[in-house]
């Protein structure tokens, strides 16, 4: 059966989410509307990712175009793909801006994606965007619409929390873990292959263990409560992710859950303790302006507009220094690391072009990014670094993404099972009874 020949009209959001999506389709067809064009022009300056975006796509464009007009279909690079091409035009029998009343970038890359498919009768064209609001504008036009699709995952309800709860177990195989430190993945599992990294509560009626497989050793290893630089796990899902973030044979170690649950200062916490086995610890998060404006419409000087997307970084370092006295030889350190940039709270747009080696990169609010922008940051760690993505994939700030799409769900969902990556989701609330009952129910 041959398959129906498409061709995919991309819209703006898709371009800043993936630089590369033109290479998603297949054996389709791209058009790109020359207002995409326009917009991505006014991105091209600034250090955030959509700006890094737009220009890489504009040398991806000028790469494949080097022979041809862009007015022609071009072939995208790889075997297997369809062309792309750019469309200048945007008059079709229907015009989007008298619709809806309003001239507009969006209206014009409607009126594109009309013209595109009245062109071409024989072919099923499909508007492609991020853009929920102008998915549902399209099909009020009668366009087909779809959200791109790459990089999401398909069930959230289903998605990968890195431990589990065995109960029933022996209370001889229990006391053996206690004993020996560990078993044989065979005595707990029978038959069934253990998740590299994955922690589990082992319990029966009267006693009850933590522990995780380890695919190093090949076996089930017990968990003790540690802590670190004076803080404390306060739960199973706490000493789990602490644990990950000790053991230094886990290099990824993703942490899912609400605010409150301690994911960040966990975090920061184990990176203290292990200071000495890193030239620098960096503390970063994407910055998410508020209503998406950009950071210039805030009064004052860079670091006055960037203090308070960081200020929530530095609640956690000033509650783990409140656990000494100004004399303790840890407050002192900490604060010397500091003073020293060996302990560096920042934007993540910052640390591109950074060398990542002998790091310990800790990227808070991780479900704001997109797959391609963690894949990036991961793709850029040297020897000896490790890094922790912590986030909450129900709170996202940014207008492109959703629970499926964010770069924190597809990290976890696509690496679970790796021998170097671990990720543990918590649910228990450990900020306070009223953060709790918030979390709950409202």
């Amino acid at each position: 059966m041959v398959k129906e020949k498409k061709i995919f009209v991309l819209d703006t959001s898709v371009i800043i989410y993936d630089h590369m999506a033109a290479k998603s389709f297949h054996e389709h067809d791209v058009v790109l509307p020359i207002t995409v064009l326009e917009e991505l022009d006014n991105f091209k300056k600034g250090n955030d990712t959509k700006n890094f975006a737009a220009r890489e796509f504009s040398r991806y464009i000028d790469k494949i175009s080097k022979n041809n007009t862009l007015q022609d279909w071009i072939p995208i690079n790889g075997k297997g793909h369809g062309k792309i091409k750019i469309e200048m035009h945007q008059g079709s029998k229907i015009d989007a801006e008298k619709v809806f009343g309003e001239k507009k970038a969006d209206h014009r890359i409607l009126n594109t994606a009309l013209y595109v498919s009245e062109q071409y009768p024989n072919h099923k064209v499909v508007m492609v965007t991020k853009d929920i609001n102008l998915r549902i504008k399209a099909k009020s036009l009668n366009l087909n619409a779809e959200d791109y699709e790459t990089g999401k995952i398909k069930d959230v309800s289903e998605l990968y929390t890195g431990c589990s709860e065995i109960e029933k177990v022996s209370t001889e195989l229990i006391n053996q873990i206690y004993e020996k430190g560990f078993c044989e993945p065979s005595a707990l599992l029978k038959k069934q292959k253990p998740l590299s990294n994955h922690f589990y509560i082992l319990k029966n009626a009267s006693k009850s263990i933590l522990a995780s497989y380890s695919p190093v050793k090949d076996s089930i290893e017990r968990i003790k409560k540690v802590s670190a630089i004076g803080v404390s796990p306060q739960n199973a899902e706490q000493a789990f992710a602490l644990d990950a973030i000790l053991n230094p044979e886990i290099k990824l170690v993703t942490l899912q859950g609400v605010a409150g649950t301690g994911k960040t200062l966990l975090s920061l916490a184990g990176a203290l303790e292990q200071r000495r086995n890193f030239h620098q610890i960096y503390l970063a998060r994407p910055i998410v302006p508020l209503s998406n404006k950009d950071i210039g419409y805030l009064p004052g000087d860079i670091k006055s507009k960037l203090n308070p997307y960081m200020e929530p970084l530095w609640d956690n370092l000033k509650f783990i220094k409140g656990l000494f006295s100004e004399k303790d030889r840890e407050y002192k350190q900490i604060t010397e690391m500091v003073e020293n940039e060996k302990l560096v709270v920042c934007p993540l747009a910052y640390i591109r072009g950074r060398s990542l080696s002998n790091v310990f990169f800790i990227v808070d609010e991780a479900q704001n990014l997109t797959p391609h922008e963690v894949k990036t940051i991961i793709s850029r760690a040297g020897e000896n670094t490790k890094m922790i993505f912590t986030g909450d994939i129900y709170q996202i700030d940014t207008p492109y993404l959703d629970t499926q799409s964010n770069g924190l769900s597809y990290l976890i969902d696509k690496l679970k099972n790796q021998r170097l990556y671990a990720h543990v989701t918590l649910e228990k609330g450990e900020r306070s009874e009223l953060a709790n009952l918030a979390n709950t129910f409202l």
